[in-house]
């Protein structure tokens, strides 16, 4: 299976990372997972990760009140766009909005209410050395300057390992974050062939030549599986994620002796 799924990923073009991990039996599956790539939306998971920290120690209240102004909305993912000027939300619906609808007027919002530096202090904390916060989304100035927010398949499978053991900032906050998670109405990749039937916590990410997908997969042996591509073939790299996401979840349908983790 291993060799399939390599065969597979070998022959997209671009830039390909992936990681599994069997969440039960610890067995794990590379290709390229220490890749550097343009992260796309999948910096989300990062600002949640800060934004769970900040509240678990007291430093944010989730019921503070937002006023969405003109200057704040952006294009593309989101509902924040779409809604009138001067809508209040709290900081719960941006935090749930990032992930779910992958709203990106709420991502700023948040990125400049926590803090580059915190995130980034705080995915170092973790032991994570490439992923990494750079800029606001929709920053052209930066954009063209070079600075790009940066993730690799196997740094973003370690957050996610630790969201479901219970140990990324805290238990109720892992719970919480997973929750959010299984809420995610963009489930074109990894969800596509399972049809709702099929419980994942996931975040896609999406730009020019970019893709990707990453997750935990409730399987009966649950597993993370992390695809991230640059300059590639979208229509292609996601066909793929669909399937191999496929190939691995019926390669975990036996029945497990010992299940752990959060559900």
């Amino acid at each position: 299976m291993n060799e399939k799924i390599l065969e597979i990923l070998s022959g997209i073009p671009g830039k390909a990372g992936f990681y599994y991990k069997n969440l039960i039996t610890e067995e794990e599956w590379e290709f390229h997972s220490s890749l550097p790539m343009i992260a796309a939306s999948v910096i989300k998971i990062p600002v949640l990760t800060e934004v769970f920290a900040q509240l678990e120690a007291g430093a944010a209240d989730k019921n503070e009140l937002y006023r969405i102004q003109a200057g704040d909305k952006l294009p593309s993912c989101g509902a924040l766009n779409y809604m009138h000027t001067g809508l209040e939300v709290t900081l719960e619906d941006l935090y749930t909005l990032m992930i779910i609808l992958s709203d990106n007027t709420a991502t700023n919002l948040l990125i400049k209410k926590f803090g580059m530096e915190n995130i980034n202090r705080r995915m170092r904390d973790l032991g994570l050395s490439i992923t990494t916060v750079n800029r606001l989304l929709f920053d052209a100035e930066a954009a063209a300057a070079g600075r790009e927010n940066q993730i690799c398949a196997k740094e973003i499978g370690v957050l996610l390992e630790k969201m479901y053991r219970g140990k990324l900032v805290s238990q109720k906050a892992s719970e919480k974050m997973i929750s959010i998670l299984k809420n995610q109405r963009l489930n074109g990749k990894m969800p596509f062939h399972f049809k709702g039937q099929v419980k994942i916590a996931h975040k896609t990410g999406e730009d020019g030549g970019i893709t990707h997908d990453v997750g935990i997969v409730f399987a009966p042996q649950p597993f993370v599986a992390c695809f991230c591509s640059n300059e590639t073939d979208v229509p292609r790299f996601e066909r793929a994620i669909q399937d191999i996401t496929k190939l691995l979840y019926d390669l975990q349908t036996e029945e497990s002796p010992c299940q752990t983790g959060l559900r």
